[in-house]
């Protein structure tokens, strides 16, 4: 990820790519000269000559990491879940509102315009369901299927509720490695809504799919291809439409919109505060499927 990270930040009119970062110098010194910018094997070097970073390591080393650079009066985009513990995002959080400074979280779907009109709908959410389903890599296997793939979602279904947490129901199970590699939740909020939450690293096709139901209504997004399905009641029957968006770079769109809060120092989409509400939900459900697996 941190090369396809790079790569928006090399683009971007709004910033200059200062280094790229690597404990493997041949694959900083690859990325770097593809890029045209410096390379480096320890980031501590950079802090005292950049304005912000973009931390894109092993979750294990997010807190080590996204620590130092706030410490340094460095803003911080990270890649997500924003650390391994809710103790660690507790202390990022407070650096970061000590010194001002930008902290923000990639979650990434964020930045979908199917998803985005889906949370500027009017009305309140009924039931939300969510399939992302992807084929086996061994990469991020280092953590569970929660905090790989779900929590992603998890994230989407806090921004579309809107409402406290009361209920949460999971289970899960391992497949092909030594942590859990398929997760479904059942989140029950204050207000009503319920949701569905599934996801599996062991799937022959990657799926990535919303369904959200109101009071008037449902729709149902393909966040995969950024396309929107809607069906009305009318009059007895069902009127039903299709909604297509101009293809966004997520990717980029996220960059430039950490280059914004920076500039202005304001809040960016995806804020600390929100990555650690997801990152919560996700230990909640991780700590409920553990004591199933227990027994």
């Amino acid at each position: 990820m941190g090369r396809f990270h790079a790569e928006k930040f090399a683009a971007s009119a709004a910033a200059e790519l200062v280094a790229i970062v690597d404990a493997d110098a041949a694959r900083a010194a690859r990325v770097a000269g593809e890029l045209g910018c410096e390379l480096a094997t320890d980031f501590r070097q950079l802090l005292p000559r950049i304005d912000a970073a973009c931390v894109a390591v092993p979750t294990g080393k997010h807190y080590e990491v996204a620590r130092a650079c706030l410490e340094a009066g460095v803003h911080v985009l990270v890649e997500k879940p924003l650390a391994r513990t809710l103790a660690e995002a507790d202390a990022l959080l407070e650096i970061a509102r000590a010194k001002a400074l930008v902290l923000q979280v990639g979650h990434l779907q964020r930045f979908n315009p199917a998803f985005r009109a889906l949370a500027a709908a009017r009305g309140r959410p009924l039931f939300i369901d969510i399939e992302r389903l992807a084929p086996f890599k061994a990469r991020g296997t280092d953590i569970d299927v929660v905090l790989d793939l779900m929590i992603h979602d998890l994230d989407l279904v806090l921004a579309l509720a809107r409402s406290p947490v009361e209920q949460v129901s999971a289970c899960g199970f391992k497949v092909l490695t030594d942590t859990l590699d398929i997760a479904n939740a059942r989140i029950e909020f204050a207000d009503g809504c319920v949701a569905n939450v599934s996801a599996s690293r062991v799937s022959q096709l990657a799926v990535r799919k919303l369904r959200i139901f109101r009071d008037d209504g449902y729709s149902s997004a393909d966040l995969h291809v950024q396309r929107l399905r809607h069906a009305r009641g009318n009059g007895g029957g069902i009127e039903e439409s299709d909604q297509g968006f101009e293809r966004v770079d997520e990717l980029g769109a996220q960059a430039e919109d950490f280059l914004r809060a920076v500039r202005e120092r304001g809040a960016p989409l995806v804020s600390g505060e929100q990555g650690r509400a997801a990152l919560a939900l996700a230990h909640r459900i991780g700590g409920l499927i553990a004591q199933r697996l227990a027994r």
